[in-house]
């Protein structure tokens, strides 16, 4: 540590995540310049990805919105213990509560809403993979119009053999018949909030603790979540141990661990880098499917696993 503050400051404290973390990290530059600073991006996509796997146990118990609103509100009152216990700082202006909350909407209400939806309307959960696997293409467009970032032709090929990646992942479970145009709007819905909260984090929502900037965009994403649940929903839920053990682990490991992981490479690496790594996601959540549900795990699947790591290896060191 150096003069008092630690890596992660001001975006974070040594409260924020377990110490152990901490000293296994000890980030003192971006993540695409150190190869101890792998671990952060390659602990985000292994926690992201258990996600799927969580939306897969709890969606049978309860309705897709009630149950991301009961999420957001165990992960609010989680954040205000924390925030507590730590004495972190608030914010002191309203701009900021705003920004706080629009990038709260977008990342966790938008886009988890849009997900969970469309998988519940009856998309297949390989559909909604594709679809919101074309995020890192969109945000680096968008990155290269709004946040002028600039993209070398080693990192567009690299963007572009991710996304024949993903598809070969998804390939074998793709189901496209009786397409629903509402299941397939929530899933375009779901790509567009992800990458909009990504460019919207990097932008406007740096500088402020995660716990309290945390409570800020949960309690909006839970309050919209909320209403829409109460006016569609019947927001009944079969208390289950394996509901109760999805929401938990959504609620700590997702929610808290996988975000903060996010939002900290987002403020250290510039957004098209980041969003890079959603290509790992399909390919570790269909390894973890094979392992815990027994799922099929074909060769071409394997050849799209290899194919999205080179892809993101070309993006991020090109960088």
């Amino acid at each position: 540590w150096r003069g008092g503050a630690t890596p992660l400051s001001p975006f974070f404290t040594s409260q924020t995540l377990p110490i152990w973390l901490l000293q296994a990290t000890s980030i003192t530059t971006p993540f695409s310049s150190s190869r101890r600073t792998a671990f952060v991006p390659a602990l985000f996509v292994l926690l992201w990805s258990t996600g799927f796997i969580g939306a897969k146990l709890g969606l049978p118990y309860s309705e897709p919105l009630t149950f991301l609103a009961l999420r957001m509100a165990i992960v609010v009152a989680l954040l205000l213990v924390l925030a507590a216990i730590g004495r972190a700082a608030w914010p002191r202006d309203a701009a900021t509560v705003g920004h706080n909350a629009v990038a709260g909407l977008l990342v966790h209400g938008g886009y988890l809403g849009g997900v969970f939806s469309a998988i519940h309307l009856g998309l297949s959960a390989g559909l909604v993979a594709l679809i919101v696997g074309l995020q890192p293409l969109l945000t680096a467009v968008a990155a290269g119009l709004w946040l002028k970032e600039r993209l070398t032709a080693v990192q567009w090929l690299g963007f572009a053999l991710g996304l024949v990646g993903v598809v070969l992942v998804v390939w074998g479970k793709l189901v496209v018949t009786a397409l629903s145009p509402v299941a397939l709007g929530q899933a375009v819905l779901a790509l567009i909030s992800i990458t909009a909260g990504t460019l919207y984090q990097k932008r406007f929502g740096g500088g402020l603790d995660f716990r309290t900037g945390g409570v800020i965009q949960y309690a909006a994403a839970g309050l919209a979540l909320g209403a829409l649940a109460w006016g569609t929903e019947t927001m009944q839920v079969r208390w289950t141990g394996q509901f109760v053990f999805a929401l938990l682990w959504l609620c700590l490991v997702l929610s808290v661990g996988a975000v903060s992981l996010l939002y900290f490479l987002i403020k250290h690496g510039e957004a098209s880098q980041v969003s890079s790594l959603f290509y790992l996601t399909p390919p570790i959540t269909a390894l973890m499917a094979y392992a815990l549900f027994g799922e099929t795990l074909t060769l071409m699947a394997v050849a799209g696993m290899a194919l999205a790591a080179v892809a993101v290896a070309m993006v991020v060191r090109n960088g």
